[in-house]
Formats: structure tokens, C-alpha cells, sequence
């Protein structure tokens, strides 16, 4: 007998890409489990697979950077903040922070897919009475709009997503004159695509400008200290820190600035969360 759960939860994570670099990424998590039905005529209970394979995912690779350590150009070492990431490939970043901010993986890449067969054969080892066999799946939310991928640190906040290399896959909608403006997200979102947004406090060295320079980032947060080190044109930095909250306003306020017309910002942090910027009127028709 199989039990199955769709959408039982989501993870968000940033990972090390050979080809783009750091990047955020938002993914659904389903899951399936083989077993002998009990005498109450339950395999297991759906009220406890959401718990117990969401602790397994918290406590594993949500909210981290995974790393795959056979990718090119790609080293780790022990530091005074616990790990080191160092790569060259496809541009030079450094990061630093506690263990618990990492998913160290055996890997050239990686792909969702991967990732869950990992987990399935780690939360297979052991578990829960009358189950024989887990499988995870993961995979992207459709999204036939703009959306983009981004990744960032928020020092103050009391869980995981102080970890300084984090992200996340998101919509973007925008609203102006009473209708969606589908160029308008384009445009934006692919500005915000695969970018690490900054909060300008914790810069702590900016280094030297043009197109090699590069933007250090240093704080220290409840888990420990954090610092990244990236290349400048890789990197938005904001006056404010980069909750969903700020970076609605800060896109609804530029937008509105660069197009001379009031908008409203719906941004998105991940899959089904997010918060809006802007006059409710600009919707009217929308």
C-alpha cells in the first residue's frame, strides 16, 4: 500500500549553479510511503506526515546554501565562523558562516531531483512503524508569468532565514491604470533574476569600483557571524533590510519613479507568500 501527500510543504533554499552562480530556488515537496496497513486500516496517519517529514526538511536543507563539492572551481574549508565556500566558477565568491547554514553535497550539480532521492534513501533509514519506504518529490511551482530568483541574509530574524545565503523563487505582478503591466514584470524581474540583494547596513567593505569589483557582506546574527563576499554587478543594494515587506515597497517605489505612474507591487517571497506595495486604486479594472 502507498500513501501519498501532495504539497505537504515547500523548501527554500539558495544553491551553488557551475552555470549561473548563486541562485534562489523555491520548491514544492510531495510525498509517497510504502507499508503494511495496521489494524486501525491506516498505513500512517496524515495528520503526523506533514510534522515529521516537515522537522526532517527544516532541520536538513531548508533555508541553507546547498553546495555541491565536486563543482568546478568549488573548495571548503574549516574558518573561525565554522565553513568556508570558496569558488571561481562561474564568477569568485566567498562565503563564510555557521554549519548549520550549509548543505554539503557529493555532487558536480544540483538538481531537485537528486536532491530528493537523496532525502528519500536519509529519511528511509529510519522509519515510522509499518512504513518500508519513503520517496520525496520536488519540484518548481508553475509559473507562467514573470518570476525570478534571488537569494539574501536577514540578520534580525529570530529563525533560519538569518543565515546569510538563503533564497528563494517568487512571482512578480505589477499593477498601473487599473490593469496588470506584463512588460513592466518582465522588465523588473529580470533585473531582480539571480541577484543577491543587500541591505546596505551590513555592508562592510565596498571595494573598488567597476566591473571587477566587489561588495562584502558581514553580520553577526543569533546563530553566529556571517559574511559573503560577491561581485558588485551580481548584488541590488537597499536602504532597507530585504524582508518581502521592504522589497515590495522598494520595487513599488522605483517603479513608480522610473514610469512617472503610481503602481501596486505584489512581490512574492518563495511559493504562495508575499505582501503588497501601493494604492489599491491602481487595480481598479485589474
Amino acid at each position: 500500500m502507498t500513501l501519498f501527500v501532495n504539497n505537504l510543504t515547500h523548501l527554500d533554499v539558495s544553491l551553488w549553479c557551475p552555470h549561473r552562480g548563486l541562485i534562489g530556488a523555491s520548491w514544492h515537496v510531495g510525498v509517497e510511503l510504502d507499508g503494511q496497513l495496521g489494524e486501525d486500516g491506516m498505513l500512517f496517519d496524515f495528520g503526523q506526515v506533514k510534522p515529521w517529514v516537515k522537522s526532517h526538511l527544516d532541520s536538513g536543507p531548508d533555508h541553507t546554501l546547498l553546495v555541491p563539492l565536486e563543482a568546478p572551481g568549488l573548495s571548503v574549508h574549516d574558518c573561525s565562523e565554522g565553513i568556508c565556500i570558496r569558488t571561481t566558477t562561474p564568477y569568485p565568491m566567498e562565503v563564510r558562516g555557521p554549519r548549520q547554514a550549509f548543505t554539503l553535497l557529493p555532487w558536480k550539480e544540483v538538481t531537485p531531483q537528486r536532491l530528493a532521492d537523496h532525502y528519500s534513501t536519509v529519511l528511509s533509514r529510519r522509519p515510522p512503524p509499518r512504513v518500508e519506504a519513503i520517496r520525496l518529490e520536488l519540484h518548481d511551482e508553475a509559473i507562467e508569468d514573470a518570476a525570478f530568483t534571488y537569494s539574501h541574509g536577514l540578520k534580525h530574524h529570530e529563525g533560519n532565514c538569518q543565515r546569510i545565503a538563503h533564497g528563494h523563487r517568487s512571482r512578480l505582478r505589477i499593477w498601473a491604470q487599473g490593469s496588470r503591466q506584463p512588460e513592466l514584470e518582465s522588465a523588473w524581474a529580470e533585473r531582480l533574476h539571480d541577484r543577491y540583494l543587500v541591505t546596505e547596513d551590513d555592508i562592510a567593505d565596498a571595494g573598488p569600483p567597476g566591473p571587477r569589483g566587489q561588495l562584502t557582506i558581514r553580520y553577526k546574527a543569533a546563530q553566529g557571524q556571517f559574511q559573503i563576499r560577491l561581485p558588485r554587478e551580481r548584488c541590488i543594494i537597499m536602504p532597507t533590510p530585504t524582508t518581502v515587506e521592504h522589497i515590495a515597497a522598494w520595487l513599488s517605489d522605483g517603479i513608480t519613479s522610473e514610469s512617472e505612474s503610481e503602481v501596486r507591487v505584489q512581490a512574492f517571497e518563495g511559493i504562495g507568500k508575499g505582501a503588497f506595495s501601493g494604492p489599491r486604486s491602481v487595480m481598479a479594472n485589474g
